[in-house]
């Protein structure tokens, strides 16, 4: 056990060194995990032996949770309200164009089987949110026009489209049928639908949870939070329905309610995405064997660039057509930030876990695109923005120029029967603009966090910008007292 350990820890410590590496050199970090991967398989000088399918798919499945919550969790509603019909129509429609398209080139040009077109169109059909961000977060992309919530909130939601119809696929070739397509849609609706309920109740319930608990340590709720996660994702389908978009749901609705340790867990749960993307990526690089990449390359180089140039212009422009926010440039744009990263390498490992003929072939092909999408695309992102001249100027602010609008600062006792005494400041739901900064307490002044119980007698030092806000939240400070 110590030698996995110690086998483990250096290759963990090997991706990170090599990430700020990559960063360096605009190499995206996770090509880097598969490289490390790939150099401690068994073609590698780590001469690591994996090859077992299924614990690789149920690896990935556990990590693709998390990663899945994680970037929910951390994208704001308000933030892609402004362009929510285009994200969604993206991440539906826009995936089984793409997966079509795919599936029409490599059947109809490359000689592929009819069911290995349409297994292979539908793993490699959607964009990778943690390759996306992560390679613009370190670039400091800000772009135009809502470009950024729009691949946000496409590559965040896209990823169940992809498995819906990997495993539906998986499914026909095992049973030898091919479901209507009233069958299909049936199937389709009933998943996303109750997904989309399911997402919604555990996200709401969460955060009330969460500020009725009242943890007498804070290692506790990262705790809750995960077992939460994953009980979501059972139960969702247990139902029915698609639990990777109810975590990802989850995450969304649960970052639209104020609730203690909300900006702790958001950071928590960022790390818990990196390390499950190191996991997966290792795991993944362990189970290809480098030594037959070189028999799919040039299949592979043909289907991704095909993608690239063709397959995801097509799906955006035609789900983008009858939409006028974004000009040609900026739809090329988003057209061309469609790297292929950890769902469809995950995807790949369904048919190994499945059995089905020609499984290690479409593994391979799929493991080659995405090397290739990742490379070539991540590496050219920056410089495309500024050739399209879609990046963000970045405006000075002069310090004269910066307004004073919380302008009461008062301070407030809290009577004996109020109604907030035994709540924290997360409950109460306050106004942005109401700012409650610091309590005093027997003669100590403490910072007022989102976890503070108030008490009896509680001191509070409060900052507003309005002042019939300030008295109405007074009011409601003194509810009980006025009855």
């Amino acid at each position: 056990m110590q030698d996995y350990v110690l086998i483990l820890s250096v290759l963990f410590l090997f991706c990170v060194a090599f990430s700020k590496f990559g960063d360096k050199y605009g190499i995206p970090a996770l090509l880097i995990f598969i490289f490390v991967g790939m150099f401690a398989g068994s073609d590698g000088i780590g001469g690591i032996y994996f090859d077992n399918g299924k614990i690789a798919q149920d690896i990935s499945m556990l990590c693709l949770i998390l990663i899945l919550f994680s970037g929910g969790f951390d994208t704001t509603f308000k933030f892609i309200k402004p362009i929510l019909k285009e994200g969604i129509i993206l991440a539906t429609l826009g995936v089984v164009l793409t997966a079509f398209i795919i599936s029409l080139l490599c059947y109809y040009t490359l000689d592929f089987k009819f069911y290995d077109a349409l297994l292979l169109g539908a793993i490699i059909s959607s964009t990778d949110a943690a390759a996306v961000f992560a390679i613009m977060r370190s670039k400091g992309l800000k772009l135009k026009n809502n470009i950024t919530p729009l691949l946000e909130l496409e590559s965040g939601s896209n990823d169940p489209m992809a498995i819906f119809l990997t495993i539906t696929i998986i499914e026909i070739i095992t049973l030898g049928t091919l479901p209507s397509i009233g069958t299909f849609l049936f199937i389709f609706l009933k998943q996303f639908g109750l997904a989309l309920v399911c997402g919604y109740i555990f996200g709401i319930s969460m955060p009330f949870i969460i500020n009725k608990l009242k943890f007498n340590y804070w290692g506790l709720y990262p705790v809750f939070t995960l077992a939460w996660i994953y009980l979501t994702f059972v139960l969702s389908e247990k139902i029915g329905a698609n639990g990777y978009l109810s975590v990802y749901l989850l995450g969304i609705f649960a970052n639209s309610k104020e609730f203690v340790y909300k900006k702790g867990l958001i950071g928590f749960f960022e790390g818990t995405a990196w390390i499950a993307q190191v996991v997966v990526f290792l795991t993944l690089g362990l189970l290809v064997f480098p030594s037959e990449l070189p028999n799919v390359a040039l299949l592979g180089c043909i289907i991704a660039f095909f993608i690239m140039f063709f397959a995801r212009p097509i799906a955006v422009f035609l789900c983008l057509v009858f939409f006028k926010k974004f000009n040609f440039n900026e739809k090329i744009f988003i057209s061309w930030v469609g790297l292929r990263g950890t769902v469809p390498i995950i995807l790949a490992t369904y048919p190994l876990a499945a059995g089905i003929a020609d499984s290690h072939f479409i593994f391979n092909i799929v493991f080659f695109i995405v090397l290739t999408s990742i490379l070539i695309q991540g590496i050219t992102l920056n410089p495309l923005a500024k050739l399209l001249k879609i990046i963000e100027e970045e405006e000075i602010m002069q310090a004269s120029n910066i307004p004073i609008s919380y302008n009461i600062l008062k301070q407030y006792t809290l009577k004996e029967n109020s109604p907030i005494i035994g709540k924290n400041i997360a409950e109460l739901a306050l106004d942005e603009n109401f700012i409650i900064l610091l309590v005093k307490r027997n003669g100590e002044y403490i910072k007022a966090s989102g976890s503070l119980i108030f008490e009896d007698k509680d001191l509070l030092l409060v900052l507003c910008d309005d002042l019939n806000l300030y008295k109405n939240t007074l009011e409601s400070f003194n509810a009980h007292e006025k009855k």
